[in-house]
């Protein structure tokens, strides 16, 4: 597994964001949570709530179905993580200020980017094979309505094509209707 699968491998979503954990993030910059944590509290002005954000209890156990671990019971949580969305890790590298800190934070840039090309093109997927199966279905509503028009009558055929020629012939004649102008009125009018 390469650097980019492995950070992609740690971008989970929830709250219909895409995000990384702080102890996910911690490992990849080489510190500890807790300082991670810290440097975030010590600019706490930097990390609004679309930025990073707290799970819930109901997250952390949705997260920890996720993921095996030998003690999934407490996982070595004194607290629920902190989830930093893209902008949240792009704010990280102001704060976390080495170069191991800016070679990482590039890395994680980059999984996200693949990560949203993945899911869009997951998208276009899902759009082409929804087209195809409405076309499908088209497909066979006109073979239906064609088989039911072959099995009608001379004289019904007769009077659906004169139907028809009547209804191109009134498309084809231009409306001429006199439209009385909307407004002041004078003499010259």
């Amino acid at each position: 597994m390469n650097e980019l699968q492995i950070i992609q491998s740690k971008i989970y979503e929830f709250r219909g964001q895409k995000v990384m954990l702080d102890r996910d993030l911690a490992e990849l910059y080489g510190v500890e949570t807790r300082v991670l944590n810290q440097a975030v509290k010590r600019n706490s002005e930097r990390f609004p709530e679309d930025f990073m954000f707290q799970l819930s209890d109901i997250e952390v156990e949705i997260w920890k179905s996720q993921i095996v671990m030998t003690n999934s019971v407490k996982m070595g949580l004194r607290r629920n993580p902190y989830a930093f969305t893209e902008l949240g890790v792009a704010m990280l590298s102001s704060v976390l200020k080495s170069s191991i800190a800016i070679q990482v934070n590039i890395g994680i840039m980059r999984a996200f980017v693949a990560v949203r090309q993945m899911v869009g093109v997951n998208d276009t997927v899902l759009r082409l094979s929804t087209i195809e199966k409405n076309f499908e279905e088209l497909k066979q509503d006109l073979e239906e309505i064609f088989a039911d028009y072959n099995d009608i009558n001379e004289d019904t055929r007769i009077q659906l094509e004169a139907i028809n020629v009547t209804l191109a012939e009134l498309q084809k004649k231009p409306v001429s209707k006199s439209i009385p102008r909307i407004g002041f009125r004078t003499d010259d009018d």
